[in-house]
């Protein structure tokens, strides 16, 4: 598959995160298009059947092709696969971070919910905070900054979790910790201390790494203004307001 395929396959599959791709220099979306594509594979892995062993068997079948590039053996022909090999063996990328980000996926194949909050921001951090950080190391950041960037993923990733929590009650899932209207606010604070502010000064060719985090500051204070509007799916940003801070983004170097 062709860079271009995988931009197809992102802009109808992860359209926000296709826009940060597309605005980003063009010497960093390569290795975006390609870790990004890998999200979207394993993220949707589990909901395209309804039975929960071939959804397993969906999971498990990355994590072989994961361990067979950690092992140093030919990679699978895959159209996304054989990119993320180069990119993994290219940047020395930490391939149990990626396993980690596939094992989480599990969770969505059962109806299992959160004891506790904290419970549900590692998982968080293990999806959405992994791909910052990771994409972050591809750019070429050291472990430190990675590591900051993988804290604003998770506070990206908790903005996200809200906005999708009526999808998923509507799945049969349980994506809050009860009772729920202690949980939003918790949440919503647990994004907002990870999120801080972020510049290029400071991250460097990495900076586009945090773009898919740009609209979290505002949802998460929305979360924990009125947490009714993450029951009722009104925290969704409009799409003016996140193509405007993806250019002030662009423009001005910060992010925050």
């Amino acid at each position: 598959m062709s860079l271009g395929d995988l931009a197809r396959l992102l802009e109808e599959g992860d359209p926000d995160r296709f826009r940060t791709v597309m605005a980003a220099p063009v010497d960093a979306r390569p290795a975006l298009l390609t870790l990004y594509a890998f999200n979207l594979e394993i993220a949707r892995a589990p909901w395209l059947t309804q039975e929960p062993m071939i959804a397993e068997m969906r999971l498990q079948w990355w994590l072989d092709a994961l361990e067979e590039i950690d092992q140093g053996l030919p990679a699978r022909q895959h159209e996304v696969v054989t990119p993320l090999a180069e990119l993994i063996r290219a940047n020395n990328l930490p391939v149990a971070d990626l396993s980690a980000m596939v094992d989480a996926r599990r969770w969505d194949i059962y109806a299992e919910g959160f004891q506790h909050v904290d419970d549900l921001v590692a998982h968080i951090s293990a999806g959405a905070g992994k791909l910052a950080e990771i994409a972050a190391r591809a750019l070429g950041a050291p472990s430190d900054t990675a590591i900051r960037a993988g804290r604003i993923g998770t506070a990206g990733g908790i903005a996200n979790w809200l906005i999708s929590v009526p999808d998923y009650l509507r799945h049969g899932r349980h994506p809050l910790p009860d009772p729920p209207e202690q949980a939003i606010p918790a949440l919503a604070r647990a994004g907002l201390d990870r999120l801080g502010r972020a510049s290029r000064r400071e991250f460097g060719r990495a900076f586009p790494a945090l773009w898919p985090a740009l609209s979290a500051r505002a949802v998460l204070q929305q979360a924990l203004r009125d947490p009714g509007r993450v029951l009722s799916g009104t925290l969704q940003p409009s799409g003016f307001q996140t193509h405007r801070r993806l250019l002030g983004a662009m423009l001005t170097g910060r992010m925050g």
